[in-house]
Order: C-alpha cells, then structure tokens, then sequence
C-alpha cells in the first residue's frame, strides 16, 4: 500500500506527525537495540529498554529480567544498564553498586570490562549504518538495475503524442545509434545532440522486428519527483506534472527548465503545467541552494525542487545481492561524508546555517517523503539513519562518542576520568546538544521557515 493514499483519511498535519513518529520509532528503536544486544552478549544486563519517554504505556519483563516498554512521548528512548543511575549512563548508582557482589557487578555497565563498554556503546551507531546500508540494498533489489539495451518499461502520462509501447527497444533515435544508457558520458552526449522538440523518431524493435515510430524528447519537462520543503512542493506541484511552458515560452526538454530557473536570480517564474488533461498556472520563486561540488566544497545555485527524468519508466532487472550490498555501503559513506562537509561548512561559514534542519524540518521532510510513496520515505528512513549514526559518533558527552573518548582515555591513562570532572563534562555536553537543537527550532521556526 502507498503512503500517499492515506493523506486524505487522516489529514496533511496528523499524517506528517504520524510519518516522523514512525521514520524515528525505526531508527531509535535500532539505535537502543545495538546497545542492548552487544551489551548482553557481552555480559552487561538491561534493566529497562524504552521506546519513547514520560509515563509507561505499555510494557513485560522478559526472560533476562528486562523490562520492555512503550512510553507516551515517541521522540526518542534509551537502554537503562543494570547499575545506571540514569537512562544516559552518564553516572552510576553508587548505593546500589556498593551491595553487589564481584559476579553481580560484572553484569553492569560500570562493573564490565573496558572493551565490553566500548563495544556496547558502539554498537547503537553501527546498528544504525547496518540498517541505512540493508535499507538501501533492500531498495535496489526491489527498484532493479536499468536493462541494457534501453528499453521501455511503463509509459508516463504524456500531453504529446507518442507511439512507443511497453517492451520497445530503443535503437536510435533520430537516426542517432542509441548508446549503452550505463556509460553515463556517452549517453549524456548522445542526449545532448538532439533536438528539443515532442516529434522525434524512434528506431524500436518491437516483438522481434524493427519500426519506426515518433515520441518526444527523451528528457521532457516531466517532474518524476519532488524535493521536500521546496519551493516546487510548496506551491502544489506534483509528481507527473509537465511543465509545457516558462514565462509563455513553451519547453521540451527538462534542461530548458533547469537553465531558465539557474539563471532567473530569484525572480518569480510563471509555469503552465500539464496534469491529467488540464492545464494548470503556477506562479513559484527559485531559491538559493547550497550544493556539493563533487570536490569537498559547495556552490549555491537557484533551485525550485524537482527532478525530472525519462518520459517512461525504464525495464530494469535484479541486481545481485552482493551488487546492491555495494551500493549499500556506498551510498551510506556517501551520506556520512556528505554531512561532516556540510556540518564544517556551515560551522566556518562557507554555506548558509539554514541548511541545519530541526525536529520540525525533519517531521515536514518525513511527511512529504511518505506522501510521494513508500519507496521515496524508506529512502528518507534511510537517510536519517545514517545520519543519526554518525551525530551520535560526535566526541560530545552524553552523546555514544563523548563515551567512547571517555572510554578511550581510560585506555591510555589506566582509569576513568573523576566523576567530577564527569559530571562537568556531561552537564557541558548536554548544554550543546540543547544549544544545537534550539538553533535548528529556531531555523525551522523563524530564520528559515
């Protein structure tokens, strides 16, 4: 079932707050049980691990003494190790340490050995990448490689004429020998050499002959997808919207598009749309976008939020698994390294600090992702998961890497920090943590609505 068909039954605000619930419920709910289960097997008892904070909804007590349980306020949980004062380890409870044997301290978080600690620890961020990374792979199975030759798969709704069908091999196109669509230069500049206009012939075959028949340019102004808070989503734009014309001059192809809105400074464009069968005005204002420049840095560029594509949906075949393993891990360092250049670029300066989304710009990104279907919001689910693991890598107390720094200092030194130097560090973490979330709120809220 698509998530999108559930919109008009529960509403556009309660179904954002219903798809951010779930997209944070997935991720927390990893995040705690890589704790959980690595602290367990390596002999450090749970007494309580959480979903959600504030008062108990729901709960039982397992077989290892753990008591499971759902709270009323879903924006988080944790793991509560046996001898923790708090839900966040930060401080042991000395009064009930003091009455444990040598065995029974063995099974806290404090009486554990120093590499059962460090692995407990690390374990919620890695469970994180391991789900961004089978989430990913999971998707390229289902999604599949594009076929080689080229061939059509399902035919998008088309204002212009065409007479393509299902299944054509695209051999040429006006009288262009079409290229591998995987050698991704060649193919760009086989595109590139075409005419833009909705008549081109096709040179197909077709249940095992070869014809001639007329379509429009490959790339037309045909939006296959929406980006979230944009200025396009923001204006009511859809996903199999085209666009036949900018400022009253009519487009064909989608590079028309992205040159008119690159080069428009800002100023409001006006869109004549193609939606099934009606002709729709649009009226939307590109803005400025910081963007990766494939080297480490950024450039800005005016976006309005849509991506388009081929005018039909390519056949494609199953990848192998270990092919969409691959990608999974590759696509997971590329969001993971994507983000520490982001988060320096904003702390120097070089790029704009509204591109630190809060709790309420995540909430509108999980609602818009799980309007335009499932597969675009587990791609988000995704996405956040990565990027939730490397935060918590962060050497910031009370966060998994501030413990991790502390644990590694025991390392080197022989013993833990003081408890007083401790709970100094802990009290400054958590303030960061609190400054960075006000900031973000406040970048959803007021800076950068």
């Amino acid at each position: 079932m698509d998530f999108s068909q559930l919109i008009p039954q529960f509403g556009g605000t309660l179904f954002t707050l219903v798809a951010f619930v779930v997209a944070l419920s997935i991720i927390v709910a990893i995040h705690e049980y890589g704790h959980y289960i690595v602290g367990r097997w390596s002999g450090i008892k749970a007494d309580v691990f959480s979903l959600g904070f504030g008062p108990v909804l729901f709960s039982r007590v397992d077989r290892h003494g753990t008591r499971w349980q759902v709270a009323a306020l879903p924006l988080g949980g944790y793991v509560k190790f046996r001898g923790d004062a708090d839900a966040a380890s930060a401080q042991s409870d000395s009064a009930a340490l003091a009455g444990m044997s040598d065995a029974e301290r063995r099974a806290t978080m404090t009486g554990a050995p120093l590499w059962a600690r460090t692995l407990t620890v690390a374990a919620g961020p890695v469970f994180n990448f391991i789900l961004a990374i089978l989430m990913f792979a999971a998707l390229f199975l289902s999604r599949g490689e594009i076929s080689e030759p080229l061939t059509v798969g399902d035919l998008r709704p088309f204002p212009a004429a065409q007479e393509l069908q299902e299944g054509d091999v695209l051999l040429a196109i006006d009288g262009q020998e079409t290229p591998a669509f995987g050698d991704n230069e060649a193919f760009q500049d086989f595109i590139a050499a075409l005419p833009r206009q909705n008549d081109l012939d096709y040179l197909v075959r077709r249940e095992g002959r070869e014809m001639t028949v007329t379509g429009p340019y490959p790339y037309p102004p045909i939006i296959t997808r929406l980006v979230p808070r944009s200025a396009a989503y923001d204006v009511g734009l859809e996903q199999g919207d085209v666009i036949l014309s900018l400022d009253g001059t009519e487009v064909a192809s989608f590079d028309e598009v992205k040159t008119a809105v690159e080069g428009s400074e800002g100023r409001a464009l006006l869109l004549t749309v193609w939606r099934d069968g009606q002709e729709l005005d649009f009226a939307l204002a590109p803005r400025a976008v910081d963007e990766p420049d494939g080297e480490g840095g950024f450039v800005t560029h005016y976006r309005v939020g849509i991506i388009g594509g081929l005018f039909f949906e390519p056949a494609r075949s199953a990848p192998g698994v270990w092919d969409a393993l691959s990608g999974g891990v590759a696509q997971t360092a590329a969001i993971m390294q994507g983000s520490i250049s982001g988060l320096w670029h904003i702390v120097t300066g070089q790029i704009s600090s509204c591109n630190l989304s809060g709790p309420v710009g995540i909430a509108e990104t999980s609602g818009q992702m799980a309007a335009q279907g499932t597969t675009n919001f587990l791609w988000f689910v995704a996405v956040l998961s990565a990027a939730v693991g490397l935060l918590n890598l962060f050497p910031i107390p009370v966060l998994d890497g501030g413990h991790l720094v502390f644990y590694a200092y025991e390392a080197v030194v022989g013993r833990p920090p003081h408890e007083r130097v401790l709970s100094v560090l802990m009290t400054l973490g958590l303030a960061i943590v609190l400054a960075v979330m006000v900031f973000s709120l406040g970048n959803d809220l007021i800076l950068c609505p």
